[in-house]
Parts: structure tokens; C-alpha cells; sequence
């Protein structure tokens, strides 16, 4: 067994990543991970929990265990991480290229739902019923 430093049971690293042991198991069983085990119980040495912590980061970004499974089986074949360097910083594009047009839609639905706000209370208005007031403020806005 290689030297990875200290040694950590699975409810240690659960709870040091904030997620469950049965996280960690998932990960295993797709092969992303291999804690050493003795006996029956896993242990996680320095290099599983850095890439424990390298799948959450991707699954916090938005990318597939695909994707992710792909990035760390670069890392592993290239000693100079360039080519993983390269597929991330194009799926990185890819990635923000795709939350650029879920904001523009998203901006495009909040502009068409304030304006059908607004003419449905002018609307109320004209008939002298007043603004509602039981409804909440949106973005601090009364």
C-alpha cells in the first residue's frame, strides 16, 4: 500500500466532506473511489478523499458522473495533468455557456411575469379595488 498519509474510517471522511457513507459507497461502486480496506471496514487514504472532494466540486458545478469519471481518469493517465487541464477548461465553456442561456431564459421569464403583474394590478386598479397587500414583496419590492 502506497503512503497517502493517515488513515480515516468512512464516518470520519463522511462527515469531514459533509455527506453520507453511503455517498462514499456510491462513488466506490461506480469505481471512482478506492478506499483500502482492512477487514471489512474502508479506510480513506489522502488521495481518496482529495478526489471525494474533486467529484463533489463537479456535481456542485453542474457536471455529469460522466464527466467527472472522465476528468479523474485523465488525472490518473497524465502525470502533467495538461490533458485533463484541456477537457476541463472546455467542458468549464461548455458548462458556462449553458448557465449563460438558462439566465437569459430565466431573465426572460422574470421580465414577461413582471410585466403580466403589473397589468393585472393596473387592471385592478381601473376597477378601484386596490393594490393586493397580502401577497409578499418580490426582490424587496413592495
Amino acid at each position: 500500500m502506497e503512503d497517502g498519509g493517515e488513515l480515516q474510517g468512512i464516518q470520519q471522511v463522511a462527515e469531514r466532506l459533509g455527506i453520507t457513507p453511503r455517498t462514499l459507497r456510491f462513488y466506490e461502486d461506480r469505481g471512482l473511489i478506492e478506499p483500502c480496506r482492512i477487514g471489512t471496514t474502508r479506510v480513506y487514504r489522502r488521495r481518496e478523499i482529495a478526489r471525494m472532494q474533486l467529484i463533489l466540486r463537479g456535481k456542485r458545478l453542474g457536471f455529469t458522473l460522466k464527466d467527472i469519471e472522465e476528468f479523474l481518469d485523465l488525472y490518473d493517465a497524465d502525470p502533467q495533468h495538461l490533458e485533463q487541464m484541456r477537457a476541463l477548461a472546455g467542458r468549464c465553456r461548455e458548462r458556462i455557456d449553458e448557465l449563460e442561456q438558462q439566465r437569459q431564459a430565466l431573465d426572460t421569464t422574470l421580465s414577461e411575469l413582471t410585466k403580466i403583474e403589473a397589468e393585472a394590478l393596473a387592471r385592478v386598479h381601473a376597477h378601484g379595488e386596490g393594490e393586493d397587500t397580502s401577497r409578499p414583496a418580490m426582490n424587496g419590492q413592495a
